[in-house]
């Protein structure tokens, strides 16, 4: 079988920026293990003037040279214009897209799956940018309009599943997100009161009420430290965070790490104590599903996807993202008690094991392929 992993794709795999990309790649590492499969990634490239095409871990990277410019109209004409005449040229037998790849393979006439990762529009209407009411409609409408189309809908989450009811009208099926066989090897050297989160620094993710959740235990616990992997989403925010960090008097202790490697990622995780997500908007972080395979519980928002990846007092915590003192209530009890850190992380260490794992996905997606072209 020939199939088209269409998607965002880093160029160094161990170095994935985002949660789509970092799926991508552990997508792309279990199918290629299966047997029968011939697995081709096809992703567009604003960087190159040509064309490249290579192997890499057993699979054939395309990455096309388009233009720069507008993401919301290219995704809708040129790019999707580029995108399925190379499609159309592979011969293939399905393709897969992700993201915003799944609006530019609309109408293609070719055995599809589409896996939604996100809702544009609401993260657009959560950006504070100009205009980005405005924006967020048009996002709604073209988004919505790929939902109805799309035949074959992979759920990553029930969230995604409850936001399709009545706008799909295609066969939706459910499978998580992978996780990377090395974050459930990752040897733990923790340092006691260390709070590691790993996402976009952005308005959509909480980051200033996380700041200040901690600063509300910082005094209690001395020992303690938040470290923030992630880049920032604007010059004029990550200015704004800085000045919240020196006005609180913790530029020692809350550390803006920007964006780390798989490689670097598996260290934090290795020494934290709590992984902490507060986001407005999200429908399955890859950030929580790798701390659960590395056994660190969790502090998260206890809405949209979020509730149904957390088992609330288990493996972790659900908490009103827009409630501080509910956030730094919740950091206080985990940090003031080894005993139930060990024990959530185990909890959640089983979860991820049984939903997450690349092998598991992996042979689940196969199966989608398969009824998919059975018809």
């Amino acid at each position: 079988m020939k199939v088209a992993i269409v998607t965002h794709f880093p160029e160094d795999p161990s170095a994935p920026k985002g949660g789509v990309e970092a799926v991508s790649v552990n997508l792309v590492q279990g199918l290629a293990q299966l047997a029968d499969l011939e697995i081709h990634v096809v992703t567009l490239d604003t960087s190159i003037n040509a064309d490249l095409i290579y192997h890499w871990d057993n699979v054939l990277i395309h990455r096309l040279a388009v233009s720069q410019g507008s993401l919301l109209l290219n995704s809708c004409i040129a790019w999707r214009q580029v995108l399925q005449k190379y499609l159309m040229d592979m011969e293939l037998d399905l393709v897969h897209s992700h993201d915003t790849y799944g609006i530019m393979t609309t109408g293609l006439k070719l055995p599809r799956v589409f896996t939604i990762h996100g809702f544009i529009h609401g993260d657009t209407l959560l950006s504070n940018k100009k205009l980005a009411w405005l924006r967020s409609k048009l996002w709604y409408f073209i988004e919505t309009r790929a939902w109805a189309e799309q035949p074959n809908i992979v759920s990553i989450s029930p969230y995604v599943r409850e936001r399709l009811n009545g706008i799909s009208r295609g066969v939706i099926h459910d499978i998580d997100n992978p996780v990377a066989d090395e974050f459930f090897q990752i040897n733990r050297t923790e340092k006691k009161g260390t709070i590691f989160s790993a996402a976009v620094i952005s308005p959509r993710k909480n980051t200033l009420v996380l700041i200040k959740a901690f600063a509300q235990i910082a005094t209690e616990f001395p020992h303690a430290s938040l470290r923030l992997a992630g880049t920032m989403v604007s010059a004029n925010y990550a200015r704004f965070i800085e000045d919240q960090i020196q006005k609180l008097g913790l530029t020692e202790r809350i550390h803006l790490l920007g964006n780390l490697s798989t490689s670097e990622i598996y260290n934090e995780l290795a020494s934290a104590s709590i992984f902490a997500l507060v986001s407005l908007e999200e429908n399955s972080p890859m950030g929580i599903e790798e701390a659960m395979a590395a056994g660190i519980p969790v502090v998260t928002s206890n809405r949209c996807g979020m509730p149904y990846m957390v088992q609330h007092g288990n493996s972790g915590y659900l908490v009103n993202p827009q409630k501080t003192n509910d956030i730094a209530s919740k950091l206080q009890t985990l940090l003031a008690d080894d005993t139930i850190c060990d024990l959530m992380g185990s909890v959640g260490r089983k979860i991820a094991t049984e939903k997450y794992h690349s092998a598991v996905i992996a042979k689940k997606t196969l199966q989608v392929y398969l009824e998919v072209l059975r018809g």
